[in-house]
């Protein structure tokens, strides 16, 4: 997994071999979305819904956790087979993308304005874009980091450190699926009802983790106590941790009102008392961001040292 890191860290997935053969996570998601077009029915009662969507998301989880464990039993154990197996996992590791991802909002709003900002922040919020100005933008792209630090980075590590390609497979399986059909919304709330809850209960740990790197990375009493106070406000019982520590490390407010489908959803503040973010608070958070990939590199190296040891 520290190879994995490295690797995606450094190239990412490249953009010639997406433009020819898409990405594994597009794959799967490909699978889910024929899945849910042939099973997911609104006209079928709730409770049949949530029990065929329930074994859809197992069985899609079973599916590409064989994968994984295909991957990893074909593989010779010598270099060759290791360099593979750290190319493949990096595949569903996410820490370039994202880095690529938010800092793309911040270049966009500095270079062409608010309106293409807004535009680069659609690709990663689900919220409504299209009124928000530049402190809404900034908001929306720290909190995006923040949580899918824990989504795309932290939780990968932590379970294909753990179990491997299986682990890695099958955590990037429930977390895609939670992705594509575990919305509150009247086609996917029963339907996704147990890929949600699957979601919520793989990044328990990491999450928590990732929220304590996030204080440690910062060296900041506050960014922990805001953490501690305010995590548990979050609609998500995942999402407040990293969200928390990130506002106190950069003594800002997250979360709070936003649009979706062109409603307001009233959401409690994080670190309430400070002041709104701005786009230049986007670098900062950036930095915080590499500061925590790198030691996640750390450990993951003083763990196999450990192991080796």
């Amino acid at each position: 997994m520290l190879a994995a890191l490295a690797i995606e860290a450094l190239f990412g997935w490249p953009d010639a071999l997406d433009r020819r053969i898409g990405h594994p996570v597009r794959w799967f998601g490909t699978a889910v979305a024929w899945v849910d077009a042939r099973t997911n029915r609104v006209s079928t009662p709730r409770r049949r819904r949530i029990i065929v969507g329930g074994l859809a998301a197992v069985a899609l989880t079973g599916l590409f956790t064989g994968i994984g464990v295909a991957i990893a039993y074909l593989l010779p154990d010598n270099a060759i087979g290791f360099a593979v197996s750290a190319i493949v996992a990096s595949t569903l590791v996410a820490s370039h993308s994202l880095h690529r991802h938010v800092a793309a909002v911040g270049i966009a709003c500095e270079r062409s304005g608010t309106e293409a900002a807004r535009t680069a922040l659609s690709r990663i919020v689900g919220r409504d874009t299209a009124a928000l100005d530049d402190e809404g933008i900034a908001r929306a792209a720290i909190e995006s980091l923040a949580e899918n630090t824990s989504d795309g980075v932290t939780a990968p590590l932590f379970w294909g450190a753990i179990f491997g390609l299986p682990g890695l497979f099958g955590y990037k399986a429930i977390n895609t699926l939670d992705s594509m059909i575990g919305h509150r919304n009247a086609r996917h709330e029963a339907f996704g009802k147990v890929a949600a809850r699957l979601d919520d209960l793989v990044n328990l740990i990491p999450a928590r983790l990732t929220g304590l790197l996030y204080a440690a990375c910062a060296i900041s009493r506050l960014s922990f106590a805001t953490m501690i106070r305010d995590a548990s406000k979050h609609r998500s019982p995942n999402a407040g941790w990293p969200e928390a520590a990130m506002a106190g490390a950069l003594g800002i407010r997250l979360s709070g009102p936003r649009l979706y489908g062109g409603k307001v959803v009233q959401e409690p503040w994080l670190n309430g008392p400070a002041r709104d973010p701005s786009m230049r608070d986007l670098p900062r958070a950036l930095a915080l961001y590499r500061r925590l990939v790198a030691m996640l590199g750390v450990m993951l190296a003083l763990a196999g040292w450990a192991i080796a040891a």
